[in-house]
């Protein structure tokens, strides 16, 4: 309690910060104040606020059948073992009584905006992540951000029923980890002060950027901690991960510099579709991609009409469930442009498909686009 106060009063008395004309602030990031605001089980709370007679329930939201998918479930459901992403069939043997409801994306949009007007009261310097978290940067603040942090989750409450939880930090890697420190409904500070120890003994998993096979790579090398990987030369990461090396670096001693940035600019735009039947030859493969195709180009002319593309993707995962994304560099991406990349894909198993998606990537304030430049396939991942 005393560090956590601490940390807070030299947030408010700090003389590290300075103005800008335009009136917001260019603020030293060893004395920003961060919340990360994370909703719990969002969709399944808001299904079960509206039916409640399912409290107390296993309750899942997404696709009960033999080919959906769980989008998210409750924490009576977690106590079986079902997880988000996890087939509905698998989530049904581990929990027979499981509730599954429909999703209802209109409904959480809705909820979402709610909760977005009430972080925009406090702060402009919000940056949703999703339907259901979002950054916002109170350094401004003339108040402990423990304090509103605790605010606006019972003003949430208040509004909506829902509940909430958040970290406290002076970074948005560290805030992001603190808020499911305490989940659900709490919330956890990471003072600067604390920084050192915390980190010691994070897993490394926690490291933003590092996903379940990069983990299974660390631990056969014997890094399980971030002090593990503090351990090892600057320049050995570098050399073993490239540009990454260099994030990690500095990511696994609890230092990050990205801003909140209110009005982030969306970089990608796709959509994808799971068949009810595994699709099992090309041709059907292609018919289903051309219609995608023409759905992407709709949502291209209606969300992101004046942004130049920068490359194509074709997204495939298969009957086994191993996932493959091909791209290309295109700045006008065709029917026959999509097809090569699926017929790419298609070769890289002997699976059946059971997902297919089509997007495209933007380009960068930085990245210069050569309209004449040839299709050129660029990466693979499995």
């Amino acid at each position: 309690m005393h560090s956590i106060l601490y940390f807070f009063m030299t947030m408010r008395q700090s003389t590290k910060e300075r103005f800008w004309h335009a009136g917001t602030r260019e603020v030293d990031c060893a004395v920003r104040k961060i919340i990360h605001l994370d909703m719990d089980c969002f969709y399944a709370a808001v299904e079960m606020r509206e039916r409640p007679e399912l409290a107390g329930q296993p309750v899942a939201v997404g696709g009960g059948s033999r080919r959906g998918v769980v989008t998210t479930c409750n924490y009576e459901a977690r106590k079986y073992g079902v997880r988000s992403a996890m087939p509905g069939f698998q989530a049904r043997e581990r929990c027979p009584h499981l509730v599954f409801l429909p999703v209802r994306f209109d409904l959480y949009r809705a909820e979402s905006a709610k909760i977005r007007r009430i972080l925009r009261e406090y702060t402009p310097l919000v940056e949703p992540l999703s339907l259901d978290e979002a950054y916002f940067d109170v350094t401004g603040q003339d108040r402990y951000a423990w304090d509103i942090a605790r605010e606006i989750r019972k003003r949430i409450f208040d509004e909506t029923k829902l509940t909430s939880s958040a970290g406290i930090a002076p970074n948005k890697m560290l805030a992001k980890i603190a808020s499911d420190w305490r989940k659900p409904n709490g919330q956890f500070a990471i003072t600067p002060d604390s920084i050192d120890t915390f980190m010691r003994d994070l897993p490394v998993r926690k490291i933003w950027g590092v996903g379940p096979k990069s983990a299974e790579k660390f631990e056969r090398q014997g890094i399980k901690t971030c002090g593990d990987l503090q351990k090892i030369f600057l320049t050995e990461l570098i050399c073993r991960h490239g540009k990454w090396g260099q994030e990690l670096y500095h990511l696994c001693r609890g230092r990050d510099d990205r801003p909140v940035e209110p009005n982030r600019i969306r970089k990608s735009l796709s959509n994808e579709c799971t068949f009810a039947d595994n699709l099992t030859t090309l041709e059907q493969c292609r018919q289903e991609l051309d219609q995608l195709v023409i759905d992407l180009e709709q949502e291209l002319r209606a969300k992101a009409s004046d942004r130049l593309i920068h490359k194509a993707f074709v997204k495939v995962k298969f009957a086994d469930f191993c996932r493959t994304t091909r791209e290309c560099v295109t700045p006008r991406p065709t029917r026959d442009i999509y097809r090569a990349l699926l017929a790419d894909a298609w070769a890289r198993s002997p699976q059946p498909i059971r997902l297919l998606g089509a997007g495209v990537r933007f380009v960068d304030e930085e990245e210069k686009v050569d309209s004449s430049q040839p299709l050129l396939i660029l990466e693979e991942s499995k």
